[in-house]
């Protein structure tokens, strides 16, 4: 059985971040999200992974060589330009064969692992094996519609109208017989070639399609909320570890990561939080679910349920909390005698920001 991994897509709802970054290698717990899932591969028993890559692919690259940290075997497909998940198995065939695959979307987490899913996939074999999940508002994903018996009657793709709540997870589970379904379909208003709708024609062809319905936790990582919301989850998981320096007027509650280099000075850090490598804190507060990346700077600062990326400054700021900082950013405060109170601020495409008055 092989995988194929989807890293490509331009990442749209976490810009300005993915401006210059792959969204798959946004931290979270500062390890980026495609390593959990890559991760979660190799544990269940899979070692040759195809790595879909578009624009960030260097970068892609670059994080994961050739996969042997993880135990893995890895082999890069160009796509030109995010044309559909469907197009993604199109464009690997290849690399597929006629063996059987996990296709894992590379911005999806999933706590606990796919060892169970992947296992019952083979003990059965279906053609074609979905996971569903609740959600509020199914609109935003492939939805799924059961029949009293539980089977699958048929998908769709963001409706306007979901006729239920079940999304699809970002994990599905084919045979080889998905190739033809893919070769069959024309692309959706969209411009894009639909796994749902190559689902939906091994439906159609009476092909043997099985969803299983997770109870566990599972996230999207596709935009900041969830993103925050994700890092929390992995940081309630930390075990206590201070590897770098933390000084005598200093205080570390609950479960606190202090990575090798990092110097916590005259501050105080509850957690659980992870102060990364080389980062320097002082005269500062670190609140719960609080990921500050490596080689930072926070100083003369409170900061609490956010995720800082490396090399980010933050100095004289009274108070952050559910923010994401990208790579080499810079938050700061100044005044000055006579001058007017004003806010500074550089700010990239599509920027979020809310100034307390």
């Amino acid at each position: 059985m092989k995988a194929l991994v989807l890293s490509g897509g331009a990442g749209t709802r976490l810009r300005p971040i993915t401006h210059t970054s792959a969204k798959q290698l946004v931290p979270v717990a500062n390890k980026p999200v495609l390593f959990y899932g890559l991760e979660s591969i190799a544990d269940a028993g899979i070692t040759e992974v195809g790595i879909i890559v578009g624009d960030t692919a260097d970068e892609i690259r670059a994080a994961v060589g050739d996969g042997s940290q993880f135990g893995l075997s890895v082999t890069y497909i160009p796509q030109e330009k995010p044309l559909g998940l469907a197009h993604a198995v199109l464009i690997a065939r290849d690399f597929l064969g006629d063996d059987d695959f996990v296709m894992y979307l590379g911005d999806n987490f999933i706590v606990g692992g796919i060892d169970d899913i992947v296992e019952d996939f083979r003990g059965s074999r279906p053609d074609a094996q979905i996971l569903l999940t609740k959600v509020p508002d199914p609109r935003a994903f492939g939805v799924a519609v059961l029949d009293a018996e539980g089977q699958v009657v048929a998908l769709e793709e963001k409706p306007e109208r979901p006729q239920s709540d079940l999304a699809l997870v970002g994990v599905y589970l084919f045979t080889s017989r998905i190739h033809d379904a893919v070769r069959a379909i024309e692309p959706s208003w969209r411009g894009e070639l639909e796994i749902t709708h190559a689902i939906q024609r091994l439906i159609d062809d009476r092909a043997a399609v099985r969803s299983t319905v997770i109870q566990g936790y599972w996230k999207d990582t596709g935009n900041v909320v969830d993103m925050l919301e994700v890092n929390r989850m992995v940081l309630e998981s930390l075990e206590s570890r201070t590897d770098g320096e933390v000084d005598a007027e200093s205080e570390t509650v609950g479960r606190v990561v202090v990575e090798p280099g990092a110097r916590v000075t005259r501050s105080r850090i509850v957690g659980p939080a992870i102060i990364g490598a080389g980062t320097q804190v002082s005269d500062s507060y670190i609140g719960p679910f609080t990921s500050v990346g490596e080689n930072c700077t926070v100083s003369d600062s409170e900061l609490e349920f956010s995720i800082v990326l490396r090399d980010a400054a933050i100095r004289g700021v009274g108070r952050i909390e559910s923010s994401l900082i990208g790579r080499h950013a810079e938050v700061t405060t100044q005044t000055a005698p006579g001058v007017p109170s004003a806010h500074r601020l550089v700010l990239g495409d599509h920027s979020k920001v809310r100034i307390q008055p």
